[in-house]
């Protein structure tokens, strides 16, 4: 794979094993990046890191080293933070009921927590990281650290937590959380409504812009 700027879609390896994810992922970069799914036998690393950003990271830089450094691999770490809990469950999202909860488990313990709590702000957060390899001294400069360039962006969607679920769409905590102006849950709402809203839709646009204004991409200005 080549490892200069490119005119057409950068190869990108999804850092994921959450189907939710990546089908998101696909949809919102396919046109842009050549999207390859997580060779089965790279294991993905904990997720140690104390900010979405960190976990990003880390897990972008664990399957970059897996595979030899030889490809461009795009990571995501996100989540809901819940104003009446202090954030919570944050970093701790996908396991808020235990290692392994499922997401059924996780919803009810989060309206449980929130039981007859009437303030139910709350928004989603995603941090990205895409990490390229850098081989070419003519290639842009974008943050070299040695033999990779790193790509760190971020989107939010704020809302509020409904009573109870709603839609059957989506994953995750999307069919309690009612973005801001809506009427209706992420989880009642069709794929191209959620896009243009969620927190991995806008973080998702931020890569694509980025990529283009520092020449990766074909587009820029």
């Amino acid at each position: 794979m080549s490892t200069e700027p490119t005119t057409g879609n950068l190869a990108v390896v999804l850092a994921t094993r959450n189907p939710g994810k990546a089908r998101e992922l696909g949809r919102l970069l396919g046109g842009s990046f050549n999207i390859d799914v997580l060779p089965a036998e790279v294991e993905m690393p904990a997720e140690a890191g104390a900010t979405f950003a960190e976990n990003a990271r880390q897990k972008a830089e664990a399957v970059f080293d897996s595979l030899g450094g030889g490809f461009a691999v795009l990571a995501d770490d996100s989540g809901l933070e819940v104003q009446a809990l202090g954030g919570a469950p944050g970093v701790k999202s996908a396991r808020y009921a235990g290692e392994n909860a499922s997401d059924r488990q996780n919803v009810a313990k989060l309206l449980a927590e929130l039981d007859e709590v009437e303030d139910r702000g709350a928004r989603f957060v995603c941090s990205l990281c895409l990490i390229i390899p850098f081989a070419d001294a003519g290639a842009p400069d974008c943050g070299d650290y040695g033999d990779r360039v790193v790509f760190e962006v971020a989107g939010s969607t704020e809302g509020v937590i409904e009573l109870e679920p709603r839609g059957t769409e989506g994953f995750g905590y999307d069919p309690v959380f009612r973005p801001l102006g809506w009427d209706e849950t992420l989880g009642e709402s069709s794929t191209e409504c959620k896009d243009a809203v969620s927190h991995r839709g806008t973080a998702a646009r931020a890569l694509v812009d980025r990529l283009r204004i520092e020449g990766w991409l074909p587009g820029g200005s």
